[in-house]
């Protein structure tokens, strides 16, 4: 299919999805949106019949006086240069934009606890005190069923087409000495990292979930992290971060709500539209990966203002889909390790150009399906603070990601390392299922990268890819009393070891690794 009849057919889906979103009731342009079955303003009744999709969507299956009662609110969204207009505002489902003045009506379903924006491009990310992003109030109406909810934000002077932003997944402390680990190794890191970088390219950071270990009375050293940081940081939902004896999902999230706001919600910087997702179903007695109807629905609204073709970065803890499953001979993945009902995610981001941005494994790897490019990352905690890597020897440490306009690029950022830090090598035998090789792990390897190997100066050739494990994780993790802090922790077989016949006698071997960037990493046996 040529260019021109793949983008014709992106914007016949489009208009499409459009149409069929303001028709549920789910997108509306400036103004207000009126859901079927609600007294409009003008004091009429705009009835849907009962059973039917807008009714369904729309009423939410509340009817007024009930717990969900609607509320209406209003508001404008300002900047000091005045009202802003075409600015997404939403309660997690409906989405109405500002008018020309900045101004906004939406009727919610009263169960719904925020009213919230999309920020805009060209605006800063407003904060609260602690650092963390703060672009939410509660729904809290009076007497009379409404509310006013307002937003001020800051015009941007400078060109955020280029900017970065940072991705910590699991930092995931659970007590006084993880906390001091996280304050004293990762956080000197970031400030490091932040100073190197320059004032001139615009920076914020996401926390990719598992924020906490169960203990979610720490949340306030996560915030005072952040704020040693000095960057605006988004915050994502982890398994880790939620209350357990409750009496549903919903009910799980009130802790991370209060700190942070709606666990889903979506922001643009530059060219880029940036999404957070909630993909954490607590059902009692554990969790699975799972995008519920509400949020997929608010997900569909919220894309459908994006031109087919934009770049857009999801990110959410649990990955859509870890092939961890493959690696341990299984033939589908867990449900606590994927997204359940990630086909239906894929299908909403096939018009773009989507990368998703995910944690919770423990171990990096990049995963293509669906059209979609998944970046799985390695944690800041590594495997829990039990050492200095996760299970599949990649270090504790996390993502930066650099973007130029449209495109995105990116490494990893190994705590105590430099930036170059992408490989450790092994001696000759160091596997002993391959007793005459090197080799080497190349944690942020996809299949656009090439990995030779060097001796006397000469490259020799082309490494081999093989499943296996690495040695230090197996050394480190392997064993009934190992590690010390948590003997449930074991190494990991990895498709991210890299594997060459060297002579007993070789002399200086080295490792080169050449990234889809056109980056060049190198390193020798330790």
């Amino acid at each position: 299919m040529s260019e021109n009849s793949e983008s014709k057919k992106l914007q016949q889906y489009l208009s499409s999805r459009r149409s069929f979103l303001k028709k549920a009731g789910l997108l509306s342009g400036a103004g207000l949106i009126l859901p079927a079955g609600l007294t409009s303003a003008s004091g009429h009744s705009a009835d849907a019949a009962p059973g039917s999709a807008s009714a369904a969507i729309a009423g939410n299956g509340n009817t007024p006086g009930s717990a969900g009662r609607m509320v209406r609110i209003r508001g404008k969204v300002t900047s000091q240069d005045g009202g802003i207009q075409g600015v997404a505002v939403t309660d997690g489902l409906r989405i109405t934009e500002t008018d020309s003045g900045g101004a906004y009506e939406l009727v919610s379903d009263g169960r719904r606890p925020f009213v919230y924006i999309s920020i805009p491009a060209g605006y800063r990310i407003p904060t609260n005190p602690t650092g963390t992003a703060r672009f939410y109030h509660k729904i809290e109406p009076g007497s009379n069923g409404e509310m006013t909810a307002s937003f001020e934000l800051e015009s941007d002077p400078a060109d955020r087409d280029n900017h970065r932003f940072l991705l910590l997944a699991d930092p995931q402390t659970e007590n006084e000495y993880e906390v001091e680990r996280f304050h004293s190794e990762t956080v000197p890191d970031i400030q490091k990292l932040i100073r190197n970088s320059g004032d001139d390219v615009p920076l914020f950071g996401m926390g990719c979930g598992d924020i906490m270990f169960d203990n979610l009375e720490l949340f306030p050293e996560y915030e005072k992290a952040v704020k040693k940081t000095g960057i605006p940081f988004f915050q994502v939902l982890g398994n880790h971060d939620i209350l357990f004896d409750v009496r549903s999902t919903e009910a799980s999230y009130e802790v991370f709500k209060e700190y942070f706001g709606p666990a889903y919600y979506s922001f643009s910087i530059g060219e880029v539209h940036y999404v957070v997702l909630n993909n954490i179903f607590w059902y009692g007695a554990g969790y699975v990966g799972y995008l519920d109807k509400d949020q997929l629905d608010w997900l569909e609204a919220d894309l459908a203002r994006i031109e087919p073709g934009k770049t857009v970065i999801v990110a959410m803890h649990i990955p859509a889909e870890s092939k961890q499953y493959s690696r341990f001979d299984d033939d589908s993945p867990s449900p606590r390790l994927s997204v359940s009902n990630r086909h239906e995610l894929y299908r909403i981001l096939e018009p773009y150009n989507a990368h998703i941005l995910s944690a919770h494994t423990h171990e990096s790897e990049h995963v293509f399906e669906g059209g979609v490019h998944e970046h799985i990352h390695g944690t800041v905690c590594g495997a829990w603070w039990t050492g200095p890597i996760c299970f599949d020897g990649t270090p504790n440490g996390y993502g930066v990601y650099e973007v130029r306009g449209s495109e995105l690029r990116w490494h990893y950022k190994s705590t105590g390392y430099d930036s170059d830090h992408q490989i450790k090598v092994y001696k000759r035998g160091a596997d002993p299922e391959a007793p005459g090789e090197i080799l080497a792990n190349v944690w942020d390897w996809d299949p656009e990268w090439k990995v030779y190997w060097y001796e006397n100066g000469t490259r020799r050739g082309r490494m081999a890819r093989r499943r296996g494990y690495d040695p230090l994780a197996v050394e480190l993790f392997d064993g009934p009393d190992k590690p010390e802090r948590r003997t449930w922790v074991n190494a990991v077989p990895t498709d991210h070891m890299f594997y060459a016949p060297v002579p007993e006698n070789g002399r200086d071997v080295v490792v080169e690794a050449v990234s889809r960037h056109g980056k060049t990493y190198s390193a020798r046996i330790d």
